[in-house]
């Protein structure tokens, strides 16, 4: 009776409605290119609009400083009334002459000379959209970086899935194995019971992988901004891809790359915002010129049309501050720690990036080795697994032996998906250091 019961028990667990099967390709999730997602990534992401705008600012800042070469101009133009009564030995009496009076103005003025610091400014705006260009670049490449990293991840998820599946489908036959034997008589419930555990054991791992796939779907679908739910094409890095140029040949690139341009920027900006700094020091000359026309008053408002009077003014102004509480001091003093700041800067972004390109480049060497050697060690595994199941069918060898050949197997391909993993990922890291997508 109770191997009876064992027997149903086993066989309903090969007969479960495939509702875990048939979760897969239908989640709805619109399948999307690895670089159509990086596109919309950096279109739609805060990090990169800031960025822009970043760089729009500065160069807002380059026209600003051009034009504080030019002179100053201004027009201008008045119209006023007057009434009442004003008083005269004590009498108040109406106000006398023309109510309405005109006027009309033009202005200008331009620093003739202030030290080269208007110039200095101009070298700093310049420095700065250098900077903020290159901020740009890093921002497209840490949202790439990070798009490619999820999209690796829903590449993984289904990996996993895959060989979730192929796990099932060894522990059912197992199972069906173990069932006839144990109505044979030639094996225990405990064999039936552990076989049947190892099929749920599958079916609990193909839910877990179809959750790390809705996840990561998700976070893909976020970070490119979408209102449908995306997933990454399987066919679309079924490869985890090479980097093809040599160590050198990728050394060199640093030097261009978005870390080391920016910290170069900011030097160049830092060293002339301290020449900036020292003009305080130097006198300024300016020159201002007026010309205004009075017309004539008239009774009633018609836009000043009458005669009018006319004036000009040209005027030289030659400044130099004296004292003035320490300020310039205290700016020099800024404006060179700025810039002692920005070269060690500019120093550790170099060895930082070269620290970098040697532990990405290493990862991705170790991961190919990890690949190679994983997929070695699944035909092992799995040639080992075969022989143990014949052995097994023929009573030579213990259900314990198949379930440990099993998870052997298991195991290598879970490690064969990381090593895949850990590739794809540091070349994106690698691709995200230099500034450009790799070959």
């Amino acid at each position: 009776m109770i191997a009876r019961c064992v027997r149903n028990w086993c066989l309903s667990m090969l007969a479960l409605p495939a509702a875990v099967a048939a979760q897969q390709g239908a989640d709805g999730a619109r399948p999307i290119t690895l670089a159509e997602a990086v596109r919309l990534a950096q279109q739609n992401s805060p990090t990169t609009v800031q960025a822009r705008n970043a760089e729009r600012g500065s160069q807002q800042s380059v026209r600003s400083s051009i034009a504080a070469f030019f002179p100053t101009l201004s027009v201008s133009a008045s119209s006023n009334q007057r009434g009442g009564t004003q008083f005269v030995n004590g009498n108040p009496l109406p106000l006398t002459g023309l109510p309405w009076s005109y006027g009309r103005g033009l202005n200008t003025s331009v620093n003739l000379f202030d030290g080269g610091q208007r110039w200095n400014q101009y070298k700093t705006s310049l420095a700065n959209v250098d900077r903020d260009a290159a901020a740009q670049v890093t921002a497209r490449y840490s949202v790439a970086l990070s798009v490619k990293t999820q999209y690796f991840q829903v590449l993984a998820a289904r990996e996993t899935e895959s060989a979730a599946r192929r796990q099932l489908e060894q522990a059912q036959q197992q199972l069906k194995v173990s069932a006839t034997k144990m109505e044979a008589g030639v094996a225990t419930r405990a064999d039936s019971l552990a076989s049947a555990i190892a099929v749920g054991n599958a079916r609990l791992a193909i839910l877990n992988a179809q959750n790390s796939l809705g996840n990561a779907n998700a976070g893909l679908t976020r970070l490119i901004a979408s209102t449908l739910v995306v997933t990454a094409v399987a066919s679309d890095t079924s490869e985890m891809g090479a980097v093809s140029l040599d160590e050198s040949t990728i050394s060199s690139m640093l030097l261009e790359g978005p870390a080391v341009r920016q910290a170069s920027a900011t030097l160049v900006a830092a060293k002339a915002s301290h020449r900036s700094a020292t003009t305080g020091y130097m006198p300024s000359l300016s020159l201002t010129g007026s010309y205004s026309l009075a017309p004539k008053g008239t009774e009633n408002f018609n836009w000043g049309g009458g005669p009018t009077s006319t004036s000009t003014n040209l005027g030289f102004s030659l400044n130099y501050t004296i004292f003035n509480n320490l300020t310039r001091e205290t700016q020099l003093v800024n404006a060179r720690i700025s810039e002692d700041n920005a070269e060690a800067s500019l120093r550790d972004a170099k060895f930082a990036a070269q620290q970098n390109l040697t532990t990405f480049l290493n990862n991705f060497r170790t991961a190919q080795q990890r690949v190679e050697l994983q997929l070695l060690t699944i035909t092992q595994a799995d040639e080992a697994l075969r022989v143990v199941q014949q052995r097994y069918n023929l009573g030579t060898a213990s259900l314990l032996e198949v379930l440990q050949a099993q998870t052997t197997l298991d195991n290598a391909r879970a490690a064969l998906i990381q090593a895949r993993l850990d590739a794809r990922t540091a070349k994106a890291n690698i691709e995200q250091l230099i500034g450009r997508d790799l070959p």
